[in-house]
């Protein structure tokens, strides 16, 4: 038994001797049980790989798509603060040419004559037919009376109404009739030749859009182009208004006065902001 073992022993070691001296003898080509082993293997490997590759490159996936949700958030709110930003630069820059225009209007304004002038914001508008007017929010208290004129950086808007005692309604020049007993004539004058030129705005006509102006000297040297202001005659608006510029002139009734049509300077789209023009000489004549 112990020979037989032996001879078992040796038999092993020298196969395994032969083995490994022919694995590592120079061959050009494997054996057929190499081959088989080899293609067996990965056969069986194939369908490890394949699926764990499909998995690692889904979850890759995954990540790329949540990297790309992230980033377009990201871009997404950028592009909101973009838009807020530059809605809110353009209402600043918008407001700062205006605060400016107004400013310099003021300043140019009390250097020709003695006036203060009362900003006031526009809260409401009504488009009544039978009572159009705008409301502000200045009143009494804020030194606002009736029949103070009202105007913008353009030109004359209207006269004040009616006032409370922190809000006062102002009925718009295109509501001037010489029809109605409160809101019938404007006196003016020619800018540069108002000892020279004299009329009277006696209503507006809704559809061109025009003020008549009446009672014009026949021998007067208006002419187109010209600009009007108010003459301050009547003691109700202040002279040296803009109210618009002539338009044409023709012969009036009976051919003894002209008359002109008159554009308004002053616009009424998107009215915001305007002047309540306190005359201080009035003040103290009221007090």
């Amino acid at each position: 038994m112990r020979n037989k073992r032996m001879f078992m022993l040796m038999i092993g070691f020298i196969l395994f001797i032969a083995v490994i001296g022919f694995s590592l003898s120079d061959r050009k080509e494997l054996t057929w049980p190499e081959k088989f082993l080899k293609d067996t293997a990965a056969y069986v490997q194939q369908w490890f790989y394949k699926p764990a590759g499909y998995i690692a490159g889904f979850f890759e996936d995954i990540r790329n798509l949540r990297i790309v949700y992230e980033e377009n958030e990201q871009l997404r709110l950028t592009a909101a603060a973009y838009a807020r930003d530059k809605i809110e630069y353009n209402f600043v820059e918008k407001e700062n040419k205006r605060l400016k225009e107004e400013l310099s209007f003021t300043e140019r304004q009390k250097e020709m004559y003695n006036y203060n002038y009362l900003i006031a914001q526009v809260v409401s508008v009504s488009n009544d037919a039978n009572n159009r007017s705008l409301t502000i929010n200045l009143g009494s208290k804020n030194g606002v009376r009736p029949n103070m004129a009202v105007t913008t950086i353009d030109g004359l808007i209207g006269l004040v109404s009616a006032v409370t005692p922190f809000t006062s309604t102002v009925t718009p020049i295109t509501e001037l009739d010489e029809a109605s007993p409160t809101f019938n004539s404007i006196a003016v004058t020619i800018l540069g030749r108002e000892d020279d030129s004299f009329g009277i705005l006696s209503s507006y006509n809704k559809e061109t859009s025009r003020l008549l102006m009446t009672k014009i000297d026949e021998d007067d040297k208006l002419t187109v182009q010209d600009t009007v202001i108010t003459s301050g005659l009547g003691n109700v608006y202040p002279r040296g208004l803009v109210v618009g510029t002539v338009e044409s002139r023709q012969v009036g009734d009976f051919g003894l006065t002209l008359t002109a049509t008159v554009e308004l300077s002053a616009s009424f789209d998107h009215l915001t902001e305007v002047f309540v023009v306190q005359v201080p000489e009035l003040e103290d004549t009221e007090q």
